[in-house]
């Protein structure tokens, strides 16, 4: 594949999106309203549309002539073919279908958000595209992996984008900078697209209402403690650096913050280790979890929650194995004051999701296998007002499903247990810079009948500089005595 084809592959996905954005604009030129958050006025139905077709015909032409692959080769007998087929389950390689999928959904996703749409419109775009991706986009028959990683893994990991893209923009005030808005349309190309063709139409930033934030950049090195990993053998790394980005959205207790609209309460987290042996292992986590529906609590003057129905993307990726669920699950987030100063923040989540989990060791990512996911989750993190906190969480996938080799042949039915537990404390120096120590341990518990048994496991420490928000640790303050003392 030369330069010069990828260039051309790009300017004709670009064109194509200009022109299917431009031609719907036009067909509302009509109603120039700009759109309105609140009452949703300006809002188009008709040009994110427009442009998910036109993404989807430009990628198509795109991977037409970039790979070296018939799987893009779709026309009306693939396309008929296609709409009278079940929904089977790919063996395509894990970051295709655990990372590619739900990116590609955000991407749709995006484009109806920014639009004007809210998160349950936009889903049924997200939903849309990733129906007419996998009937016309590809010449393989669809995929219901595909289907859940895109069409609903794809809004979580949107909508979680878009916010952060917002509250960017929302920062620079009616008219962000040029800074600004390169960040945002870098976190969310499709918002950063319609902000650019449409002008002054999009332009009125999504109101975030001001949320309580807690935010956290880590730069680290990391050092492996133990490797345990019978399974076809790859270079362990370890030491080596990672980079952690860290953000919580919607903290429970801040006076007037209400939960009306999906995500007003997320958590977002992502981490990559740079000298990784490949991109699709240079992520080693990447944790997406918003509230979808529900309420604010209260229990006395000192606890302070929320809780609901939770909708959560996740994938994990500690050297040796990989998992990834989309899922949904009830619980709870909380903040109890336990003292004047003495914080304490806690999550419990209990839940189902479906997605993957198989070795790192196979080169082509084809060993693994799907499966439905009873997962949980709890956390607690210690916050001694603005010098230190001390973390603690611990995640639990059980994995039920029919595996494959590493060919993608179909093996028997099985069931594997995932376990992620991590201890870590973080000291304050001065303003915003922070040291910290972080250990972490991941497992992997695997049985299948016609198979042997593999387990899996791997332990890190990790020594890191932090960068910390304004709001240092993120305790919320709402008691009035304290509010009035700062």
């Amino acid at each position: 594949m030369t330069r010069v084809t990828l260039r051309l592959a790009s300017a004709l996905l670009t064109g194509v999106l200009m022109l299917a954005a431009r031609g719907a604009g036009a067909a509302e030129e009509a109603r120039p309203a700009v759109v309105d958050w609140e009452t949703g006025a300006g809002k188009s139905y008709l040009i994110p549309a427009a442009e998910v077709a036109g993404f989807i015909f430009g990628l198509n032409q795109f991977n037409r002539r970039a790979l070296d692959s018939t799987d893009y080769d779709s026309d009306g007998r693939t396309i008929w073919r296609n709409l009278r087929t079940a929904p089977g389950f790919d063996q395509d390689p894990f970051s295709i279908n655990q990372l590619g999928h739900p990116y590609q959904g955000s991407l749709y996703y995006g484009f109806a958000r920014s639009a004007g749409l809210n998160y349950w419109e936009s889903l049924l775009y997200t939903i849309g595209g990733s129906f007419l991706w996998e009937t016309a986009g590809e010449s393989t028959p669809p995929s219901a992996n595909d289907h859940i990683a895109t069409g609903i893994g794809g809004t979580f990991v949107g909508e979680a984008l878009f916010r952060m893209a917002s509250l960017l923009l929302e920062g620079g005030g009616q008219a962000p900078g040029f800074w600004r808005e390169l960040g945002a349309a870098a976190l969310s190309p499709s918002t950063g697209f319609n902000r650019l063709v449409f002008g002054e139409r999009f332009r009125p930033v999504f109101p975030s209402r001001d949320p309580a934030i807690f935010l956290r950049l880590r730069l680290g090195a990391t050092l492996t403690s133990d490797i345990d990993n019978p399974a076809p053998s790859i270079a362990a790394r370890r030491q080596e650096g990672s980079a952690d980005f860290y953000m919580t959205y919607g903290l429970p207790g801040k006076p007037g913050y209400r939960y009306t609209r999906p995500f007003d309460f997320f958590l977002f987290e992502f981490t990559a280790v740079p000298n990784a042996t490949s991109a699709a292992n240079a992520i080693e986590n990447a944790t997406i979890r918003g509230l979808l529906l529900g309420r604010s609590y209260d229990l006395g003057d000192d606890y302070r929650g929320v809780w609901g129905l939770f909708g959560g993307y996740e994938y994990l990726s500690p050297q040796v194995f990989r998992v990834a669920s989309t899922n949904l699950s009830v619980g709870t987030v909380a903040q109890w004051w336990l003292t004047r100063t003495l914080a304490l923040q806690g999550t419990v989540l209990a839940g189902v999701g479906f997605g993957a989990v198989g070795t790192v060791g196979d080169k082509q990512e084809r060993d693994y296998h799907y499966g439905v996911m009873p997962e949980g989750l709890m956390s607690l993190r210690l916050i001694a007002g603005e010098l230190a906190m001390l973390e603690a969480s611990g995640r639990q996938y059980h994995v039920i499903g029919t595996g494959a080799g590493g060919g993608g042949e179909a093996t028997s039915f099985g069931r594997e247990v995932v376990n992620r537990t991590s201890v870590g404390l973080t000291v304050r120096l001065f303003g915003p810079h922070a040291l910290g120590v972080h250990y972490v341990v991941s497992s992997r518990e695997s049985r299948f009948p016609d198979r042997r048994e593999r387990h899996q496991s791997v332990e890190t420490v990790t020594l890191s500089y932090n960068w910390l928000g304004h709001t240092r640790f993120g305790a919320v303050e709402w008691r009035p005595g304290e509010m009035s003392g700062r």
